[in-house]
């Protein structure tokens, strides 16, 4: 797939956004806390061919790490916010992966022109379950201090099935290309915010999936904390995979994603 890179200023700077195909709905992708745009890449080679896609590396994170902070969630969505008006000014479907999953739920609950649809991959419920402790976070906040840190999280904790040496490497230097406050921002805020409130304001369809074997937001996490509070929402669990469904099942991503857009 062809993209062009594409500046959309933001408070404190601009975002270079990828923008490719010309078949629409648009599909707009929001990686995981430690992630970038090229999380989305064997998803991206597993669409409809010409489908419109936009991606980016969210404030703090890859090609957007010197952005300033703050780094939380509700500027998160605001970043998102322009991303979609300058890219994707017909109807669009936000696709947000785990944090970038509790960031599309804020901006799809401001009702924003244009949005058709919401997928939720393996995403931070609203409503932050009882395991999230203020242990749990602090000790979260290290898991990309290092190489061997990243590399411990992506085999024991993120990952449920092996993944090849590139796609690896790549995830190790994602997670890696941050500073230290945008880093911890998630672990020690984000995770724990709960934004139940803004999520029941969802109205437009909502597709969930869930990687069976994800330790991090597991199928009975996202029912017991996030249907409540959605429950238009549908949703599927993704045979052996873990938490990366991006990179370890990125062929049910796409299907996925070729079901609500309606392409067979």
């Amino acid at each position: 797939m062809t993209e062009k890179t594409t500046p959309v200023t933001v408070p404190g700077g601009s975002l270079e956004v990828r923008v490719g195909g010309r078949t629409g709905p648009t599909l707009v992708f929001v990686h995981y806390w430690g992630g970038s745009a090229d999380t989305w890449d064997a998803v991206l080679r597993s669409l409809s061919p010409g489908q419109s896609t936009v991606r980016f590396d969210q404030r703090g994170w890859g090609a957007s790490r010197t952005l300033p902070g703050p780094y939380d969630l509700e500027r998160l969505a605001d970043d998102l916010a322009c991303v979609v008006a300058a890219c994707a000014p017909g109807p669009y479907v936000l696709v947000g992966h785990s944090m970038g999953g509790k960031v599309s739920q804020l901006l799809a609950a401001r009702e924003p022109s244009g949005l058709a649809g919401l997928v939720l991959v393996a995403p931070a419920p609203p409503e932050p379950p009882t395991t999230v402790t203020a242990e749990y976070r602090q000790g979260l906040s290290h898991a990309y201090d290092t190489p061997e840190s990243v590399r411990y999280a992506l085999d024991r904790v993120l990952t449920a099935t092996p993944l090849p040496e590139a796609v690896l490497a790549t995830a190790v230097r994602d997670s890696l290309a941050t500073g230290p406050e945008a880093r911890r921002e998630w672990p020690l805020h984000g995770i724990a915010q709960d934004i139940t409130r803004a999520a029941r304001a969802i109205a437009v369809p909502v597709t969930v999936l869930a990687g069976e074997n994800d330790v991090v937001e597991p199928p009975h996490v996202l029912r017991e904390h996030l249907l409540p509070h959605i429950p238009h929402a549908t949703l599927t669990t993704v045979p052996t995979a873990g938490h990366l469904l991006p990179v370890e099942a990125p062929e049910a991503v796409a299907t996925a994603l070729g079901d609500i857009l309606g392409v067979s």
